[in-house]
């Protein structure tokens, strides 16, 4: 049943922009504010149907999408595949992984661990050689390695070493000559080095025989996923079927889901969060954290403690929003990072003081709870940081499958 109301938060994120925009559309009467009893601002959504964002979510065809089932058995190639939040979402969709490539040991051990029946091959990309399954395989995907193109790295795409996995990328479509083929990468890739970033894969592309359709980034939020998480999406049609078919983006979800959503029994879930493993905070920094307040931040901090928790940072401009950050079990989680007690994106849990376990993070990612991950506590979270999100995968899984079935439609390729 789709929500009369939407908060002021997910209202924010669902349109892309921040709080302070929000704010200035209000002041000025555009959309028509309310508050409960506990002096939260919502939104009715009778008031907002006007909104292109809001009626795509009011209009879904998330059910619909969810019927979807191949026609065939099609097979799948995965690169960069991680601890397996891409490939578990694309093979729920239907897809059946005949390899699957990642040189990370821990994140190695994990696939194998969850789907032994998967060929996961542990090795430097650069070593493999892809030309034995030439025409044998339906879809490539992978999620190269976005630190190159990423706001958080050091911006050197292409002339970081890392930038140019998408090259050896470009290769295994080369050597493989899929039907489609799928990256993803963070939204950052669309304007990196003003857009010439993109522009060089966009030719890279066309040179492989390709139609790109035009890439768009997709708000974690809007797919069953209990995370403000953006990925770019980048999808490829090998020529001589591109012209006959067309690409359909998946549908959102009817709602936003909430950290409340992840850590207990609902529609997620049919039980509330496992026990697990996790980090715990210096009783320094524990005496901090306990001062903030659900859905909290260092301004709402005594000044005092402010100024001695910040240092010098309190003087600097810029909101920093992200430290001595609490969660708030009414909105989804903050985009998660490896590693849920860094003092610049602090991740700390809505009513206990102390960061999220081990599991929370898996379940904000969207994994089942039988998910097991191998490795070190660290090593742990950054495989789950890494990760695209489970049901964000199983949606584009759901739109790649309904590509193939309209191909296989059209005839043998």
């Amino acid at each position: 049943m789709a929500p009369t109301i939407i908060t002021e938060t997910n209202f924010a994120d669902i349109m892309g922009v921040s709080k302070r925009t929000l704010q200035s559309w209000k002041d000025k009467g555009k959309y028509k504010a309310h508050e409960n009893e506990r002096g939260q601002v919502f939104f009715y959504v009778k008031d907002l149907v006007g909104i292109p964002e809001i009626k795509e979510m009011i209009e879904t065809n998330w059910c619909d999408e969810m019927r979807i089932i191949p026609k065939r058995e099609y097979t799948s190639v995965e690169l960069f595949a991680g601890a397996g939040g891409l490939a578990l979402g694309m093979s729920k969709a239907g897809f059946k992984h005949v390899l699957l490539n990642e040189c990370d040991r821990d994140a190695c051990s994990t696939l194998k661990r969850n789907r032994p029946e998967w060929n996961v091959v542990e090795a430097d990309i650069h070593s493999l050689d892809f030309t034995e399954y030439r025409d044998k395989v339906d879809l490539l995907t992978g999620g190269f390695p976005c630190q190159a193109f990423s706001y958080a790295g050091n911006k050197g795409g292409f002339n970081d070493t890392r930038g140019t996995l998408f090259f050896e990328l470009a290769r295994a479509v080369k050597e493989i000559n899929p039907k489609v083929f799928m990256c993803e990468n963070v939204r950052g890739f669309l304007t990196h080095d003003n857009g010439n970033t993109l522009k060089v894969v966009k030719n890279v592309i066309a040179e492989l025989g390709y139609s790109l359709v035009e890439p768009r980034v997709l708000q974690a939020i809007k797919y069953q996923v209990p995370q403000k998480r953006e990925r770019l999406i980048m999808v490829a049609i090998r020529n001589d079927i591109a012209r006959k078919v067309v690409f359909h983006w998946p549908s959102p979800y009817f709602r936003v889901m909430t950290l409340r959503d992840a850590l207990f029994k609902g529609i997620l879930y049919d039980t509330d969060v496992p026990m697990s493993c996790g980090q715990k905070y210096p009783e320094k920094k524990k005496r901090v954290m306990e001062l903030v307040p659900m859905g909290g931040y260092w301004k709402d901090l005594p000044l005092k403690v402010q100024k001695e928790y910040m240092g010098k940072s309190f003087e600097q401009e810029g909101g920093k929003t992200g430290m001595a950050r609490r969660l708030s079990l009414d909105e989804p989680s903050l985009t998660l990072t490896c590693a849920p007690a860094q003092k610049q994106t602090e991740r700390c849990h809505p009513t206990e003081t102390r960061p999220l376990t081990v599991r929370e993070y898996a379940r904000i990612q969207t994994f089942p709870d039988s998910w097991e991950f191998s490795g070190n506590l660290n090593s742990q979270y950054k495989q789950i940081g890494n990760a695209v999100p489970v049901n964000l995968s199983y949606a584009i899984g759901r739109a790649l499958i309904r590509l193939f079935n309209d191909i296989e439609s059209c005839g043998s390729f």
